[in-house]
């Protein structure tokens, strides 16, 4: 049976003026994210400070209400639909950047400031915060660390976890932690601060970040190659690996997903293409230039339909562009899109596409597959048309056989979405008894009550 917090909820808001919000309209609106799920929350809490998430956190674990953190809203998994209602924690007023120190090459941000935006602030300074989420220009700095968030330049710079020096960290019970700190080398007791991020929320409320910057490089070019066959594609991009180099990016596409994408753009070179790869380069341009030809002449030893070369910030923007709309193109063929951000060995790569195929044919389903080649993690998406008999069964299974594969060639469910809900039923596939077990040991010590995101995968 549903508890009813409301009495305590209207206590609380009695206590916060202008920061818990009770209306319905406003509860739809923090009911799921990008995923199918939604659950109403009895409340919104939209916090300014630090001290009133401390006082929402002590209330709630009080009274065990259950609590569920949230950046932006663009997750694909669930995970911040408040399966058990309580109250739906949002930060997205806390978005200061309180200082992007050049000199020290470290930033001190609160976890509501929009990533584009902090990006274009650091690199105004020339300095380089390279963690590049496709949805940058929508998500948040606190929603990308509980997630662990990626994006095709991590390649070569690594993912969010390897920017993170410092975090101020709410606990259940509204303790204020301070977590590591501002120094690039730091071996002061455990790394206590790595424990959050990627945690989705479920040990506790991250409300200030220090973020680790590097040199801006100041010179970027990149290639967009056409392939006959995935085969041919994989195997170029394994050749500019053999050589010694380490693009910043490299991103690979199906034929579904471009044929989707010629019909969004008007491409009609995309249509002629069964595989696209987006290969980029940055550093000086005295170097980059010189590398780019090279890596072009291995290119084209695997016989590319073509090679469009993109030089400085606006022509491999143009580039980009193509990739940008791959996700939208997918929408626009009017199946449901299931969104599975799998990750092998890089030397599996050619071995999933082939595998992928092999589903298609075994479900009846069209699957297409584009990401971050580079580093085994391809988006998997199983294009399903729920209008027709048996199409959600047939999908399940096929998930179902996606992971298994997945996981026996020493891949993971997730690299950058997270588990939430839409991946919980593959927890325990993916992860063994032992390590369920100090997950559990961990999240009873910082969570006693349970509040924090409760119905997710502990």
């Amino acid at each position: 049976m549903a508890q009813n917090y409301l009495p305590r909820l209207r206590q609380l808001k009695k206590q916060l003026p202008g920061e818990l919000d009770l209306r319905p309209a406003t509860l739809a609106q923090y009911a799921g994210d990008k995923w199918f799920a939604t659950h109403l929350p009895d409340a919104v809490a939209r916090p300014r400070s630090t001290k009133a998430v401390a006082r929402i956190l002590a209330f709630a674990h009080q009274h065990k209400i259950p609590v569920t953190p949230r950046g932006a809203g663009h997750g694909y998994v669930g995970g911040c639909v408040p399966v058990r209602g309580g109250i739906a924690l949002s930060l997205e007023r806390m978005k200061k950047i309180r200082e992007i120190n050049a000199p020290d090459f470290v930033a001190v941000v609160q976890p509501g400031v929009n990533t584009a935006e902090f990006q274009a602030a650091v690199e105004k300074l020339g300095r380089f915060y390279p963690p590049d989420p496709a949805s940058r220009a929508d998500n948040s700095l606190g929603g990308n660390i509980a997630t662990n968030a990626g994006g095709p330049r991590c390649l070569k710079y690594g993912v969010t976890r390897d920017y993170v020096l410092g975090l101020e960290v709410v606990l259940a019970d509204g303790s204020i932690c301070k977590l590591g700190g501002r120094t690039h080398k730091n071996k002061t007791g455990f790394e206590l601060h790595r424990l959050f991020v990627g945690s989705e929320g479920l040990l506790g409320v991250i409300t200030e970040a220090t973020l680790k910057l590097i040199p801006l490089p100041p010179f970027r070019a990149n290639l967009a190659v056409g392939f006959s066959s995935m085969a041919a594609a994989v195997r170029a991009l394994q050749a500019i690996f053999a050589s010694g180099f380490l693009p910043c990016a490299a991103e690979l596409a199906d034929q579904f997903t471009l044929a989707a994408a010629a019909k969004r753009t008007g491409s009609k070179r995309l249509l002629g293409c069964k595989a696209h790869l987006i290969v980029e380069l940055d550093g000086q341009e005295t170097s980059v230039r010189p590398e780019l030809v090279v890596v072009e002449k291995i290119v084209r030893q695997h016989r590319p339909l073509f090679v469009d070369r993109g030089f400085g910030q606006t022509q491999c923007e143009a580039i980009w562009q193509i990739r940008r709309e791959f996700s939208y193109a997918l929408r626009d063929t009017g199946l449901t899109k299931l969104n599975e951000d799998i990750v092998v060995p890089r030397g599996q790569l050619e071995a999933l596409f082939q595998f992928a195929a092999t589903l298609q044919q075994k479900y009846g389903l069209q699957l297409a597959c584009f990401g971050h080649a580079g580093d085994g993690n391809i988006h998997t998406n199983v294009m399903v048309d729920y209008k027709q008999s048996g199409a959600k069964a047939r999908a399940e299974k096929c998930l179902d056989a996606l992971f298994r594969w997945v996981i026996a060639h020493g891949g993971s469910i997730t690299g950058e979405h997270g588990i939430g809900l839409a991946k919980k039923r593959w927890w325990p596939q993916a992860v063994s008894a032992e390590s369920r077990k100090l997950h559990g040991t961990v999240k009873r010590a910082l969570d006693s009550h349970g509040i924090l995101n409760p119905g997710k995968f502990l």
